[in-house]
């Protein structure tokens, strides 16, 4: 190979090289590409960790309905705990705690995780969610263990559509429809009444004497009277 053609290969890989360092220390170590997470609030308390905590919402904003808590909380530590309660402090609704099963106390066991929200987990179900929380906004949750105590972190309020979807509240069953007028209710047979004027006998109070009655009080001592004389 000539020298100028070595001379070419050499200036066309630096500055190759010098571009692709000028791209690296233009993104920096600190680059937005380098720092995907998910906008989910997590916190941690001695051996608790919340993780993916979410406020979800109706999807429909004029819908009415609960709202609830969704979340994922992790026990590091060797004993099992109890997951008491899930408040909102600065509001008045009350949060319905459910296990996934059964009924019974929430339990985060020791090395193992619960999950709220979601078919088949654990839920927290805020009654009256629409007047407690609004979509965009952050919302404090508190979570009360049975030994670790208080654990809490602002949580996204966001509605119940796309990622979401699957994790928000059931929203109110609609009112049944009117029953129209003039249609005969279910087991609404009448029994027929008696004409104006009369009154309806059984057959009992119609025959106050059987045919043998009768006989022995009339005819029998007739008949032996009858006998005795002739």
């Amino acid at each position: 190979m000539s020298r100028s053609l070595r001379h070419g290969a050499l200036a066309a890989t630096a500055i190759a090289f010098s571009i692709v360092s000028l791209s690296a220390c233009a993104a920096g170590n600190n680059a937005e590409t380098l720092k995907v997470r998910p906008d989910n609030a997590a916190t941690s308390v001695g051996t608790i960790k919340v993780q993916n905590a979410n406020v979800i919402t109706q999807a429909e904003p004029e819908a009415e309905g609960p709202a609830v808590v969704v979340a994922t909380l992790f026990n590091d530590g060797t004993e099992d705990e109890v997951l008491e309660s899930v408040t909102l402090p600065g509001t008045d609704v009350q949060v319905k705690l459910q296990p996934a099963k059964g009924t019974g106390p929430v339990e985060v066991p020791a090395g193992g995780r619960v999950v709220l929200g979601g078919k088949g987990n654990a839920s927290a179900v805020i009654e009256g969610g629409r007047e407690a929380t609004q979509d965009g906004n952050v919302q404090q949750v508190v979570f009360k263990l049975s030994r670790t105590g208080d654990v809490g972190l602002g949580a996204n309020v966001v509605p119940a559509t796309g990622y979401y979807k699957d994790f928000g509240p059931s929203a109110l069953p609609e009112a049944p429809a009117a029953t129209p007028s003039g249609t005969p209710e279910t087991g609404g047979s009448e029994t027929p009444e008696a004409p104006a004027g009369e009154t309806p006998e059984s057959p009992a109070a119609g025959t106050p004497e059987s045919p043998a009655a009768g006989t022995e009080q009339e005819g029998t001592p007739e008949t032996a009277t009858a006998g005795t004389t002739g």
